[in-house]
């Protein structure tokens, strides 16, 4: 035990390599460990173990090796003692403690040793559990062409769902990077008290601004100067050789008349020559316009600050707008910029029956949440606090509507008015912050009874019982959400160090909503009667419910949703 509390934070990563490892033995030294011995194949190592999730799993087993991975490494299934031994004494750096380990018509059952693990996590305290497992080092650009001026900056009553849903994600994202160490910025700087950032801070989101006077005219000339001198531009003789071929030219001659003069990129080239992967092949040529110049300028501007020669950008975009924000990327390319270059893409949102801009459907949610909060709290609902209470609960609400979804798929929105948003139920933004206030009303219910003398003070978790925490519902807290937590962390930044994918990226950018839904749905806790031979276990639960709330704030806190702490 004393092994377990020095060693590092538990993972369940490297807990399920140490346990195939244990089950193969020497065979993790073969080069292609899916390769034929005889006429047996032996499966890679993590296809050999499951985590168990479910209740009803937890009941009897952890970990669990199907009895078809078993018949697979070993004749029958049986698993000879040498390698059962190898299981039930597995060590390692962040390896969960093992208990116990059988054989049953399913495969391989494993239990973990949960007061030791209950101890380890709990008793020095769970910072180290709500933290990415590494910290990552480089600087991401977060580009959103939704808020670029087109040619003037947009509005609140110009911005669509589809768009809000495309800045709520770079909010996010930049929140998910900044955790895991990234240096992280955001593009385009906008005019300070704007309407749109006015709107914007309504939701929380914190984007950089620039005084309303202030120009990019500098950066806007050396792009366009290095679009001119472009080995990718297109000449006049160029244009002429292509257009004097005849067939269907009179609509070609026309534009080309059109754009006489114009300063124009031949995409395909650059792609194509720079090895550019998953570009839309009918990109072509494109003619270079102001807003276009405007956009390239202010991605220059924010990668100027990154600490790292080369930076990553993400553009953040809508699959309406998808098309134009690879003509800016490949432009970008063209005038000399070398930085990687990934684009997020999300699916439409759809409102049936509807049509709102984004600050129509911010108005209604509001509205909607103040008439659902006077419903529930009656003449309370006054004054400043609720007024904060209501814009944080507007924003919580706005955001799991917006972020709960795959990025890729649509997201269809109830804009009826005569709905209301409920605050009972899980319904996503509202169920999450009720349940947050909730978790604190637990621990004020705490120290209102150590004021009164009907409990002790909490002790140092070096001096409780952790064996006391015997409920399956209390385990399932910890194995399922605060010990996997970091990992849940760690993919955004790995997702963007895939190679050979192409342009998009797909990021689960789903998963902290849906992890703090979830999290709430497994949580039920109440304090017992003041009975002195209750204390240990009561504190405990104090330790579990501290380490879930410091949870709830840090997941909260990537989604820039501040907690709220009292109802």
């Amino acid at each position: 035990m004393e092994n377990t509390e020095e060693s590092a934070p538990l993972r369940i990563t490297p807990t399920v390599r140490a346990l195939s490892s244990a089950l193969r033995g020497k065979r993790d030294n073969v080069p292609d460990s899916s390769r034929e011995n005889g006429d047996r194949i032996f499966p890679e190592p993590e296809k050999l173990w499951f985590k168990e999730s479910s209740a009803k799993n937890l009941r009897n087993r952890d970990f669990l090796s199907p009895t078809t991975m078993l018949n697979t490494l070993y004749a029958d299934g049986q698993v000879p003692p040498a390698v059962m031994s190898r299981v039930l004494s597995l060590r390692g750096t962040g390896v969960l403690p093992v208990a116990g380990g059988e054989v049953m018509g399913e495969g391989l059952r494993v239990r973990v040793d949960r007061a030791a693990a209950f101890r380890a996590v709990l008793a020095g305290g769970a910072t180290d559990y709500l933290k990415p497992s590494s910290q990552r080092q480089g600087c991401v650009v977060l580009n959103c062409p939704a808020l670029h001026p087109k040619p003037s900056t947009p509005t609140p009553d110009t911005l669509t769902l589809g768009q809000l849903r495309t800045v709520l994600l770079a909010d996010h994202m930049g929140a998910l990077l900044r955790r895991q160490g990234f240096a992280v910025s955001y593009c385009p700087t906008l005019p300070e008290d704007s309407d749109i950032i006015t709107f914007l801070r309504a939701l929380g989101i914190d984007w950089p601004t620039a005084p309303a006077n202030w120009t990019n005219e500098k950066r806007e000339e050396k792009i366009q100067e290095a679009l001119e001198s472009s080995p990718y531009r297109e000449r006049e003789t160029e244009r002429g050789r292509r257009t004097s071929g005849g067939g269907g030219g009179g609509g070609r001659k026309a534009e080309e008349g059109e754009n006489e003069g114009a300063l124009r990129v031949n995409l395909k080239r650059v792609f194509q020559e720079e090895g550019l992967l998953g570009y839309d092949p009918s990109l072509g040529t494109c003619t270079v316009h102001r807003d276009s110049v405007s956009h390239l300028a202010q991605l220059d501007l924010a990668t100027a600050d990154c600490s790292v020669a080369m930076a990553t950008a993400l553009h953040v975009t809508s699959c309406q707008d998808e098309f134009r924000q690879q003509q800016i990327a490949v432009l970008w390319r063209a005038s000399g910029a070398t930085h990687t270059q990934r684009h997020l893409v999300c699916g439409p949102v759809k409102t049936p029956g509807s049509h709102l801009t984004a600050a129509q459907y911010l108005q209604l949610r509001r509205g909607q949440m103040k008439e659902a909060s006077e419903m529930k709290y009656g003449d309370q609902v006054e004054g400043q606090t609720w007024d904060d209470i209501i814009r944080v609960m507007t924003s919580a609400t706005v955001r799991f509507e917006l972020l709960s979804t795959v990025h890729t798929s649509p997201v269809t929105l109830d804009v009826q008015r005569e709905g209301g948003v409920s605050t009972k139920g899980p319904r996503g933004g509202v169920f999450v912050m009720y349940n947050c206030a909730r978790l604190h009303t637990l621990f004020d219910s705490y120290e209102r009874g150590v004021e009164k003398g009907l409990y002790p003070e909490i002790p140092e978790g070096s001096q409780l019982d952790f064996s006391a925490l015997k409920e399956e519902g209390e385990w399932l807290l910890l194995f399922n959400y605060l010990i996997p937590f970091s990992e849940l962390l760690d993919q955004s930044g790995q997702a963007l160090d895939c190679e050979g994918g192409g342009a998009r990226v797909n990021i689960k950018t789903e998963q902290i909503c849906k992890f703090l839904v979830s999290l709430i749905l497994s949580f039920c806790f109440s304090f017992q009667e003041p009975l002195p031979h209750l204390f240990n276990q009561m504190f405990c639960r104090l330790y579990l419910l501290r380490a879930l709330r410091e949870l709830y704030h840090s997941a909260l806190d990537i989604l820039n949703l501040p907690p709220i702490r009292q109802l």
